[in-house]
């Protein structure tokens, strides 16, 4: 009887062994999905940084962080963006059309034919 009884224990506790790991298991790595579409902050090659967001267009200084321009943007495509701007610079209202050439550049170009990129910033 204490054969049977030291055999179960014995297989009962190779039972339990096999259900234990082998150490902790790492924890799965979230991603960060590419950013798409215009959403975000965006910057020309003079510093000067444009943010689109929830509809509302905003261009600042880096420096002082005065407000230049701003106003409204929809998207006409999902990689064609059309700004509805007023530079308070100039005190004027322009149209200005901008391309997603790739999640992170904008090419732009404003009713007037000038001709921008602006680079996603991280």
């Amino acid at each position: 009887m204490k054969i049977k009884t030291g055999l179960v224990l014995v297989g009962a506790a190779a039972a339990l062994a096999a259900c234990v790991s082998s150490g902790p298991r790492p924890l799965p790595v979230a991603n960060t999905p590419a950013p798409t579409g215009v959403e975000g902050s965006w910057s020309d090659p003079n510093g000067i940084v444009s943010t689109f967001q929830g509809g509302t267009f905003t261009t600042r200084t880096t420096d002082s962080n005065q407000l230049l321009a701003s106003g409204t943007y929809v998207n006409t495509s999902p990689t064609l963006v059309e700004i509805n701007m007023t530079s308070l610079v100039r005190n004027t209202q322009s149209k200005v059309n901008c391309a997603l050439v790739n999640p992170s550049q904008l090419n732009c170009t404003s009713d007037s034919g000038a001709q921008f990129t602006l680079s996603r910033r991280s």
